[in-house]
Parts: C-alpha cells; sequence; structure tokens
C-alpha cells in the first residue's frame, strides 16, 4: 500500500482510493488503535470531525464513524467549522480531532487531517503506525452500514476563544470590513464573529452549495476582494481558504498583505511588546528574503523549516516560540493554538492596528520584498548536487555574488524530473543572469 499522509494529511479524489469509503473506515479504525492508551484508563476514547463545505463531506464523515465505532470508540461531529476550530475543540473535550476538507483545492478533491488531544496536528511517527495498521491484512472490519453522526455545535466556544485574539477592538474605531469566505467554512462563524466584535462586514463567498468551495474566490484567488475593497468604504477586506487555517489581506488601496508581510508587522509589534520568544520566529523556504532582512535589521531571527505548517509548528514547539508561518497565509500564534488561524491571524492583524494607530497599508510597505527569479530545469536523473563538482562550483559562485542579500534555494520536484532553481536578490536582471547561468551547468551535466 503507498503512501496516505501527505504534508497535510490525507488528500485525493474523493470517492476514489484513498478517500473511497472502505480506506476510509479502515483509516478511523486505524486511528483508534494508534492512539496511545496510558493516559485513559480503560475509558471509551471520544473523538471529534469537522468539515468543510465540499459535497463529500457528509459521506466521508459517516465512513470515518464506521471504522471509529467498529474499534469501540465514539466519534461526534461538529458540523461544518474551520479547521482551527476543530483543533481547538480537540485540546479541551477530546482524545483526537479529525478535519474533512482539501483545503484550498476544489470541490472534487477531499482530505482529512488528524490532530492530536493537544490540538496539535499528527507527527510522521503515529501518522506512519496509521498506515502500517491500515496496511495490516492480519485484521478487517466487522460489517456495518455507514450511519449518521451526532452533531454537538461548538460554534460559540471557537468564537469566545477567537476574540481573545482582539480583546479591545473598540479601539478601531468605526470600521466596515471586507470578508471573503471561500464558500467554506469560515461560513459558520465569520459574520457573527465579526458582528460581535462591533464590525460592519461586507460578505462575499458565503453561499456554498457543495461545489462552489475555492471556486474564483478565497485567499487563492482574492481578485473579487480586491476590486470590492478598491470600491472604497472599507479600511481592509481578508480572503479565507476553504477550511479556514490561512488567510490573506487586502489594504484599502487594494494591495495584496501575503502572509510574510503579516508575520513581519505581528513580529515587530510582538517584540516592542516583549512577547517574542527569544526573538525569533520560524518562516519556511517559500518566504522571501526581504522578510529575513527586514526582521534581521530589527533584531528579530527567522529559522526556516520545510514547507507545511506542520512542519512550522515542530520547530516552534521543539523551540519554544510563539510566532511563525507562511508566505500563503498560515500563520501560527502558538499563545492560541499550534495550527494555522485564518480568524485569529485576521484579529492579531487589527489587534497590531489598534496597538499602534497605523492603518495596513502603512504596515504592510514597511517590508521591502526582493525581486525572485524561478526556473525549472528538466533532468534525466536526480544526483546530488554536491557530487557534481561544476554544479557545486556555479552555485557557490551564485552563493558569492549573492553575498547575504539575496538567497539561492536549489530541490528537485518531488514529482517531476525537474530541478528548480530560486534566486532572490536585489536586481532583477542580475539573478535572472545568475539563474541562467546556473541552469546552462544543470542542462550541461544532468539534462
Amino acid at each position: 500500500m503507498s503512501r496516505l499522509f501527505g504534508t497535510d494529511g490525507v488528500r485525493g479524489t474523493a470517492g476514489q482510493y484513498p478517500l473511497d469509503a472502505e480506506t476510509v473506515a479502515r483509516l478511523g479504525a486505524a486511528l483508534v488503535r494508534a492512539l496511545p492508551r496510558g493516559d485513559h484508563d480503560g475509558r471509551q476514547l471520544r473523538l471529534i470531525v469537522g468539515r468543510d463545505t465540499r459535497e463529500s463531506g457528509e459521506s466521508l464523515e459517516r465512513a470515518l464513524a464506521r471504522g471509529i465505532r467498529s474499534q469501540g470508540a465514539t466519534l461526534v461531529s461538529g458540523g461544518v467549522l474551520p479547521t482551527p476550530a476543530i483543533a481547538y475543540v480537540t485540546r479541551g473535550h477530546f482524545d483526537a480531532g479529525l478535519v474533512i476538507s482539501a483545503s484550498h483545492n476544489p470541490y472534487q478533491d477531499n482530505g482529512i487531517k488528524v490532530f492530536s488531544g493537544a490540538g496539535e496536528k499528527f507527527g510522521e511517527g503515529l501518522e506512519a503506525e496509521i498506515e502500517r495498521i491500515v496496511a495490516d491484512t492480519s485484521w478487517t472490519l466487522t460489517d456495518g452500514a455507514d450511519s449518521p453522526v451526532e452533531r454537538v455545535d461548538f460554534v460559540d466556544e471557537y468564537i469566545a476563544h477567537a476574540r481573545e485574539a482582539l480583546p479591545d477592538p473598540g479601539r478601531l474605531g468605526s470600521m466596515i470590513i471586507a470578508l471573503d469566505l471561500a464558500n467554506g467554512a469560515t461560513t459558520t462563524v465569520a459574520p457573527r464573529l465579526f458582528g460581535a466584535l462591533g464590525f460592519g462586514t461586507t460578505v462575499i463567498g458565503n453561499a456554498p452549495d457543495g461545489r462552489n468551495i475555492n471556486l474564483e474566490c478565497g485567499s487563492t484567488h482574492p481578485d473579487r476582494l480586491v476590486d470590492l475593497v478598491r470600491k472604497g468604504g472599507h479600511r481592509l477586506g481578508v480572503a479565507f481558504d476553504g477550511d479556514g487555517d490561512r488567510a490573506i489581506f487586502v489594504s484599502a488601496d487594494g494591495r495584496i498583505v501575503d502572509g510574510d508581510a503579516v508575520l513581519h508587522m505581528c513580529a515587530k509589534q510582538m517584540k516592542r511588546t516583549s512577547t517574542l520568544a527569544g526573538d525569533t520566529i520560524v518562516a519556511t523556504v517559500m518566504s522571501n528574503i526581504g522578510l529575513e532582512i527586514a526582521l534581521r535589521d530589527q533584531g528579530i531571527t527567522l529559522v526556516r523549516c520545510a514547507v507545511g505548517d506542520k512542519y512550522v509548528m515542530e520547530e516552534m514547539v521543539k523551540r519554544g516560540l510563539r510566532l511563525g508561518g507562511e508566505q500563503s497565509g498560515h500563520v501560527i500564534f502558538s499563545d492560541h493554538l499550534f495550527t494555522g488561524d485564518g480568524i485569529v491571524t485576521a484579529l492579531r492583524v487589527l489587534r497590531v492596528m489598534a496597538e499602534t494607530g497605523r492603518e495596513l497599508a502603512d504596515l504592510a510597505a514597511e517590508l521591502k520584498t526582493y525581486p525572485q527569479v524561478l526556473v525549472n530545469v528538466r533532468v534525466r536523473e536526480k544526483r546530488e548536487l554536491q557530487g557534481v563538482p561544476a554544479i557545486a562550483d556555479a552555485m557557490q559562485k551564485v552563493e558569492d555574488r549573492l553575498a547575504g542579500q539575496g538567497r539561492l534555494l536549489v530541490r528537485y520536484s518531488g514529482t517531476e524530473p525537474l530541478l528548480r532553481i530560486m534566486i532572490e536578490g536585489r536586481d532583477q536582471s542580475e539573478i535572472q543572469s545568475w539563474a541562467s547561468e546556473l541552469a546552462g551547468m544543470v542542462k550541461a551535466h544532468l539534462g
């Protein structure tokens, strides 16, 4: 059996392996079998599941329930809820939590994310154990039909938790915010929460029909939100993705503000208020070198990790840090939760505005991103680059030219016979020339 878990849970096309009903039921059973038993004193394990608005969500929920119940555990459903809401509720009430979602993907796709009883995404060790159990042919699921799952409403509990991220909304004065809910999981939460905080809202992407999640809307398609904000009357706009664990912003002048800018403004403010642990944050290899340099100028260290918010979380836990995230809009504030939370991110940005008295455009403008060049080179083999002297020398030459004022990232594609060359630096024409030189050397030796 092939790997089930990727960088963010199990993903695939709904109804096809690994998201066919039997594999999903077996996955639910394997999860119960893999959970540590030491702290449960023989009691029945309790799990919670939430989902986004895809039409396949309820059937996958029923299949999970069949597998979980077959092992003597119980499952309740929070219904349509953002991923971070399930993570938060799991921490307080359950032994594990599951989210049925494919995040920003189209509706045909779906996925299953798993959270521990601490509200954190499972590490690769437990994922591997679940995969081993699923693949073990010595056990089978008992016969039984999929059946509905008991529904419990946790919206108010999550809203109360999220509101702690903006303790004094009145400091912002009168405000109208444009919200794009991606026809996804935040539709059940965001309008109520922002209204309860006293903000006026204009909402789009708030009519899910099972098939329009992320369809020309949300954080990966912010054009409609940009147009709405540019028409005037809004202090800012916020676009969430399908499962609500990321947020992208639009300033009042219609400019997109990504996760790098959010990390920059929040890190600076947290340092000013002495709440930035170790004066250090975590970001992935995809964050712009401009963020690293800007933070360095403020006495803040940026630690890089692999792409994926679970890797950001693991690095934060290991180092005892409070802030980390991705350029794509996944931002983790560990004081709230050890997973990305688009709504909390929005409230923390509003908090920076309240505490500084500045508008989003002004705060975002402080981050100067560097030009970037990305070149893909087709290769016949994926050899260790340091073992090819000519390529290693060419890479070192680029590093020397950048002299700490730029960044070279060279890596093989995980799915295609490609070597990806990314260079960031101060001058677009220079880095374009250097990328071409390096690509030519790769073609000569590996192409």
